[in-house]
């Protein structure tokens, strides 16, 4: 009986090959080889599955090839036209979805995109923020598919879950080549002793230069110290935008009725991606079903039904529903236990329910209780016997790379606090947060100067900006202290020959590209803050572009990357930062702010007081905008703090005025959001965080006090 269902596998994968690729019946069989190939308790061979992560730098085509991954192995399907009209965010989400599908969702070719960002902020900034996990079928084998952040704020989520991987898809921009985070996602792969395979993406585009980014990758390896079996990388060509890859690059061709030269690929497919991941990626078969159970936790979910899920791969032995765990911390210490009531899997999109799960495959479980600040990711849960006299011991963990940037969080005390908001309190804001760090790992709460605030630590500002916003869309109020660079003491071993008890702080290393007429203007910038120039390299000359490479301190790149680069490049460059290490203090920075335009009432601005001010600075306020004394309203065209009224209304009178008639024309404020604000504010300001504003003012609100201040600008 044994035999004769492995013929019938066999002649099922038979036509398989002989049907179209990522057809209907293709599809169909494929599910049907996947569901006859699972044992008698329900387990999916370890060598019919595949786990792999999908690591890259920003912007450089993570996301959309998932997608066409998704669609192609029909595990998304097409929507017709009438389900385009119709399709709304609240029809297609789902409590059992993984993925949530919003109504400002884009639909192309029928498919909705972006599918992986389902957090609101990352649809809105067009980043992704959180690692996610899906599965797709093919030939009868399970891949699970974990899509990570490109930005460097957002690396501890790439390196918590490189655990659960056997394999990475290294994705590079043809036309951009390696960047800063290519490197240190491929760093922390490569440490892992995962192989690699790269994806040329992008490659339809006229400006791709394939060969030069080929010399750059292997460069990079080298720089890396990959070995042999890594740098032995297989390579494809793609462009995830248009659905295919293939071994060879695209031919340029000339069309005869058109003189401009376009690139021509020979595949329409993705199925050269799936057949390099089928064959480099190895599959879980290290790992033993018959030993005790054991699984890494390395994320969390919240789901309003069963409770907390606890997501990894499973690591040892099996699991089945009514199985007792106990979760480690990592030092081994207990933290919580509970019965498993769910086990959940991914089959695409959605998660699925299954009755037992064995070691090689990504689940998630429900049903285990922690004790008050115990649960969280690295936690390790076990099977309490079968580990013999030593018992149960956690798994080893990756470390994760030490936050860089500080900010103090308040409960806001401002005149115009509890208007807008509806968590107000400061035991209620740290709960919150506490709970954040839970799952955030590389967050680090700590307490702050007074024992209402707390100091949270990130990779950056754009890292806290995120979490900040995701608080004030909850509902929270809370004041914000001006973001630091974390300090730390020099060690007492230090052979690099740096004295004893000065204090060393984070270098970034910085990547810009951005036009040759602006790279003079970028490199002063820089060079003020402190910045050492690397590399200097110059493209093509009818292109215009270079690329610089400098070290500059994490505190010399708060105030910068905000706003005034954007205004330093008209728009044209883009500038990466990662963190390098830590280096001797190299001084104050003089950012060259001026100083701040003051609100010294309470009221309404008003058009016709703000007129006359446009003269003294620049305005951050429209009219008709609540203010209140020691609000920052704008900044200075001089150096020292200036204390104005923009509330004088028009006195309206029956006396005709000489300027009665005069129009009342205003410039366009600067409106900063709330990483922007975050990065402009000095020494002695706040910003105030509401679920309607964000406001910018001065930490002490009495002027007499506040009058004692320096009025220069303060140095960070």
């Amino acid at each position: 009986m044994f035999f004769s269902s492995i013929r019938s596998s066999l002649r099922r994968t038979t036509s398989l090959a002989h049907t179209r690729p990522f057809s209907h019946t293709s599809r169909c069989l494929q599910a049907e080889i996947l569901d006859k190939v699972i044992d008698s308790e329900g387990l999916s061979p370890t060598g019919r599955i595949r786990n792999i992560a999908i690591i890259a730098h920003v912007d450089h085509g993570k996301t959309t090839l998932v997608d066409q991954l998704l669609r192609q192995s029909g595990t998304i399907k097409q929507l017709s036209p009438t389900e385009q009209l119709m399709y709304s965010g609240a029809s297609t989400s789902s409590s059992s979805s993984s993925t949530t599908m919003t109504a400002d969702s884009q639909i192309e070719d029928g498919f909705i995109t972006r599918l992986m960002d389902s957090n609101d902020l990352e649809r809105e900034r067009g980043i992704t923020i959180l690692s996610k996990c899906t599965s797709i079928e093919y030939n009868g084998h399970l891949i699970n598919i974990v899509d990570t952040p490109g930005h460097a704020d957002f690396g501890g989520e790439v390196e918590r879950i490189l655990s659960m991987v056997d394999g990475v898809a290294l994705i590079v921009d043809a036309t951009e080549g390696p960047m800063t985070q290519t490197r240190f996602v491929l760093s922390k792969a490569l440490a892992r002793g995962l192989k690699p395979l790269v994806v040329l993406n992008k490659a339809d585009r006229p400006t791709s230069r394939p060969q030069q980014v080929e010399s750059d990758l292997f460069d990079l390896f080298a720089t890396l110290g990959a070995t042999d079996e890594q740098a032995d990388y297989p390579l494809l060509y793609a462009s995830a935008k248009q659905g295919w890859a293939q071994q060879d690059p695209p031919v340029l061709q000339t069309a005869s009725e058109s003189l401009n030269p376009s690139l021509v690929a020979t595949s329409t497919t993705m199925a050269p991606l799936f057949d390099l991941i089928m064959s480099h990626v190895p599959p879980p078969t290290h790992l033993s079903r018959t030993g005790p159970f054991s699984m890494l936790t390395v994320q969390i979910e919240a789901d309003p039904y069963v409770g907390m899920l606890y997501l990894g791969r499973v690591q040892s032995g099996t699991l089945r529903i009514g199985d007792n765990l106990v979760a480690l911390n990592s030092e081994g210490k207990k933290v919580g236990d509970g019965k498993v009531k769910k086990i959940l899997g991914r089959r695409g999109l959605d998660r699925v329910e299954k009755d037992v799960a064995g070691a090689g495959e990504i689940v998630s479980i429900a049903g285990i209780k922690c004790v008050a600040g115990g649960s969280g990711v690295n936690m390790t849960l076990v099977h309490p016997d079968g580990w013999g006299a030593t018992g149960p011991e956690p798994l080893p963990t990756t470390p994760i790379d030490p936050p860089t940037i500080s900010i103090h969080v308040f409960a806001n005390d401002s005149p115009l606090a509890g208007r807008e908001g509806t968590k107000l309190t400061s035991q209620v804001i740290r709960d919150r947060i506490y709970k954040e760090a839970e799952t955030n790992v590389a967050l680090t709460v700590l307490p702050g100067p007074t024992s209402e605030s707390l100091e949270l630590r990130g990779r950056g500002v754009l890292h806290l900006g995120v979490l900040l916003e995701t608080l004030r869309r909850e509902g929270f109020e809370l004041s914000v202290g001006p973001p630091k660079a974390v300090m730390i003491p020099c060690p007492e071993k230090n052979p690099e020959g740096t004295p004893r008890g000065v204090w060393l702080e984070p270098i970034e290393e910085c990547t810009v590209v951005v036009r040759e007429e602006y790279a003079g203007g970028v490199v002063q910038k820089l060079t003020m803050r402190k910045g050492d120039m690397r590399s200097y390299e110059a493209g093509d000359p009818e292109e215009g572009w270079v690329k610089i490479v400098m070290d500059v301190p994490a505190r010399g790149l708060i105030g910068y990357m905000a706003g005034e680069f954007g205004n330093d490049t008209h728009g044209q460059g883009t500038i990466n930062h990662i963190f390098k290490g830590y280096e001797e203090f190299k001084g104050a920075l003089d950012t060259g702010r001026n100083g701040a335009l003051i609100a010294m009432t309470s009221g309404e601005s008003s058009g016709y007081s703000m007129a006359p001010l446009q003269a003294r600075g620049t305005l951050f306020i429209h009219p008709q905008t609540q203010v209140y004394p020691g609000m920052v309203i704008g900044e200075s065209s001089k150096t020292s703090d200036l204390y104005i009224n923009p509330c004088i209304k028009k006195q309206l009178t029956n006396i005709r005025a000489a300027a009665a008639d005069e129009k009342i024309v205003l410039s366009s404020p600067r409106v900063m959001g709330l990483e922007e604000s975050m990065a402009y504010m000095g020494d002695d300001e706040l910003v105030e965080v509401t679920p309607n504003s964000v406001r910018l003012r001065k930490k002490d609100l009495e002027g007499a006090k506040r009058g004692k201040v320096a009025k220069t600008s303060p140095k960070k």
